[in-house]
C-alpha cells in the first residue's frame, strides 16, 4: 500500500514519484534485495553510530522517542529513523537532531535509486538504503533505527552489530506478512509474532524485553538463545513501578527514581523504562541519570493520544478537546480506553477512519462504553471501510458518515464536557495534524 507521500520541494517529489511505484514489500520480506543494494552502495550501514535497534507492534516509535529525548538530554547527539511519517516524508530521517533538509534527502533518495535500478526493490528498502546513507555520511554519538515490519525480515535488520536491542509490546497486527505459512515456526499468531521479532537478536548484543505471556516469552529466548544474544528481561534483569506519582527503576545497577512520563497513556511508562533500560545496559555512550529523568518530561511523539491544540481544526468546535491516535490494532485500541477509563459512560464522539484491512472491532471494542457516537471518515488515497461496517460491530451505537475530517468536527454537538477522539489510522492522522496546522518537527 503506497504512502501517497507529497512534498513542496520539486527535487524531493520527482523522488517520491519514483518511490510510489515500488511497493512496501513486495509481498515477500527478507534481506536480500537490501543486502545487494547497500552493497552497490558502498555498505554505509557497517558505518553507522552505535545502533539502538527497536522492534514491537506497539510502542516502538515511543521508545526510540524516550530513547533520542535520553540521548539529546545528556548533550550528545543522535539521528533517528522511524516510518511512516505523518505529514512529511522528511519525519522518517533525523540527522544528528534536525529532519533531514529536502535537498539532502532528494540527493539521497536519487542515489539510492539510481542504484537500485532493475534490483525490484520495495519502498520501504529504498528508503532505508537512503537513511543509512545519511546516517553513514553525517556524524553523530548514536543511532536510533526502528524497525519497519516485524523484525527478523525487515530491511533495517541488515545492521549487524547494533549497541543493543529492543522489543516493545506485542501484539497482532500486518498478519498478511507475519502470519503467512513458513515451516520451522511457531503456529500461534501471538508466539509467531514473538518469533518475528525476536529475529532482531544479535551475538553478544544485549536485547532487552518487556513482559510477555511465556509461550511468547519462551520463542524470544530461543531466538536470543540461536543468535547469541545477551537476553534481558523485565521482570529478571530489570523491572518498573509507579508509585506516589513517581516512576522508580530497578537493574542490577540501582535504583532510579523519575518523573512519570509527560506524554498521555499508562502505557507511555512502559516505553520510557523500556528506553531506560536499553541505555542502562549498553556501554557504548554514557547517558546519566540526569538526562534519564529530562527524557519522561521531553520526549515527544506526535499522533498517540495527542490533545490537538489551537488551529483551523479545533476552532470548528472551540470548547471541546479533540483528541488524535494513529492506533488501528487491538492493543492500541486498549492503551486509548485506558486513557478514557475514567471519563463518563458515552462522553467520546468517535472520528474514525481505518484502512479496510484493520478490524473496526479493535478500536471500538475497547472504548464501547465511552462511545456516544461514531462518525466514519475515508483515508485520503487508501481504501478504507464505510460505515456499513462499522454498522456491523456498533451494535446500538450511532454510527454517521461525512466526507473528511473537517466535515465530521462540524456535525458533532457535544455536550458539556464531551470530548472527541480522531482514530483509526496514521495516515489519517497525518492528515489531522496537516489540517490543524501542526507539523512534526
Amino acid at each position: 500500500m503506497p504512502d501517497h507521500a507529497i512534498s513542496d520541494s520539486p527535487q524531493v517529489q520527482a523522488q517520491l514519484d519514483r518511490l510510489a511505484v515500488l511497493s512496501p514489500g513486495r509481498d515477500v520480506l527478507g534481506l536480500e534485495r537490501i543486502a545487494a543494494l547497500c552493497k552497490r552502495l558502498g555498505d554505509p550501514q557497517g558505518s553507522l553510530p552505535p545502533v539502538f535497534h527497536v522492534a514491537g507492534t506497539n510502542g516502538k516509535g515511543s521508545t526510540c522517542a524516550f530513547l533520542r529525548a535520553a540521548i539529546e538530554a545528556a548533550g550528545l547527539t543522535c539521528h533517528v529513523y522511524t516510518s511512516p511519517h505523518l505529514v512529511r516524508f522528511n519525519e522518517r530521517i533525523r540527522l544528528a537532531g534536525q529532519l533531514i533538509e529536502d535537498a539532502a534527502l532528494a540527493r539521497l533518495l536519487e542515489e539510492a535509486l539510481d542504484v537500485a535500478d532493475g534490483m525490484n526493490v520495495s519502498f520501504f528498502e529504498a528508503t532505508t538504503a537512503a537513511a543509512f546513507l545519511a546516517f553513514a555520511r553525517t556524524p553523530a554519538d548514536a543511532c536510533i533505527i526502528e524497525v519497519g515490519l516485524g523484525g527478523r525480515l525487515d530491511a533495517t535488520n541488515l545492521v549487524r552489530q547494533p549497541a543493543v536491542c529492543g522489543i516493545a509490546s506485542l501484539g497482532i497486527d500486518h498478519e498478511a506478512f507475519l502470519l503467512s505459512p513458513e515451516e520451522n515456526v511457531p503456529e500461534a499468531p501471538l508466539d509467531r509474532i514473538a518469533w518475528e521479532k525476536a529475529g532482531i537478536a544479535k551475538a553478544g548484543v544485549p536485547l532487552i524485553c518487556q513482559t510477555y505471556a511465556p509461550s511468547m516469552q519462551l520463542q524470544i529466548a530461543n531466538q536470543a538463545m540461536a543468535a547469541g544474544a545477551r537476553l534481558i528481561d523485565r521482570g529478571d534483569a530489570w523491572n518498573t513501578a509507579i508509585y506516589q506519582g513517581r516512576l522508580h527503576y530497578s537493574d542490577a545497577n540501582g535504583k532510579l527514581t523519575l518523573p512519570l512520563p509527560r506524554m498521555p497513556g499508562a502505557h507511555q511508562a512502559d516505553n520510557g523504562t523500556l528506553a531506560i533500560a536499553m541505555l542502562r545496559h549498553q556501554d557504548a555512550i554514557d547517558v546519566p541519570e540526569s538526562a534519564l529523568a529530562a527524557a519522561m518530561e521531553w520526549a515527544n511523539w506526535p499522533a498517540r493520544l495527542q490533545k490537538l491544540a489551537v488551529g483551523p481544526l479545533t476552532t470548528l468546535l472551540p470548547d471541546t478537546e479533540i483528541w488524535l491516535d494513529g492506533g488501528h490494532n487491538r492493543q492500541a485500541g486498549e492503551a486509548i480506553a485506558a486513557h478514557f477509563e475514567d471519563r463518563p459512560a458515552r462522553s467520546l464522539h468517535l472520528v474514525i477512519g481505518m484502512l479496510s484491512n484493520k478490524d473496526p472491532e479493535a478500536i471500538l471494542a475497547p472504548l464501547w462504553s465511552k462511545i456516544a457516537s461514531i462518525t466514519v471518515v475515508p483515508v485520503d488515497g487508501h481504501a478504507a471501510h464505510d460505515a456499513g461496517k462499522f454498522r456491523e460491530v456498533a451494535g446500538a451505537l450511532s454510527v454517521s458518515d461525512a466526507t473528511d475530517v473537517q466535515a465530521a468536527i462540524a456535525s458533532l454537538t457535544p455536550g458539556r464536557g464531551d470530548e472527541i477522539l480522531i482514530a483509526g489510522s496514521l495516515y489519517l492522522a497525518g492528515d489531522v495534524l496537516r489540517i490543524n496546522e501542526q507539523m512534526p518537527d
